[in-house]
């Protein structure tokens, strides 16, 4: 799974054995131009596992790669540490319960920004 955002939008990709479904979506109002970058690709994330499991791409006791393009996140999610950010703790709070809830095995992998599919799509216009 890729995931990204910005100040308007999030996107994520979820990449199986047979395709890659792509996803974008407008930040609802409540965040649109006013959450940084980094909180964004946290809200891209935690959209993109809900979806995924709304959707039975993702199901119970799946093993989900989650590839991050960001190494403060990366650090952050991989070694589940506290982040001083309230707002993205919230995020990774509700991250961790739907993973705990669907049994879910998270592998996290570093990437370079040139390989997060979903940069590349949050990048199309609209």
């Amino acid at each position: 799974m890729f995931f990204d955002g910005n100040a308007k939008r999030i996107s994520w990709v979820i990449q199986t054995n047979n395709s890659n479904i792509e996803q974008k979506r407008d930040h609802a109002d409540i965040y649109s131009d006013k959450v940084t970058i980094q909180q964004s690709k946290y809200i891209g994330l935690h959209v993109g596992i809900f979806w995924g499991i709304g959707t039975f791409i993702i199901k119970n006791q799946d093993i989900v790669k989650i590839a991050i393009d960001n190494k403060q996140i990366f650090e952050h999610l991989s070694s589940g540490q506290k982040n001083n950010d309230v707002f993205i703790e919230k995020r990774t709070y509700f991250i961790k319960q739907l993973i705990a809830h669907r049994k879910l095995k998270i592998q996290y992998e570093f990437i370079s920004s040139d390989k997060n599919l979903a940069a590349k799509i949050l990048s199309k216009t609209v």
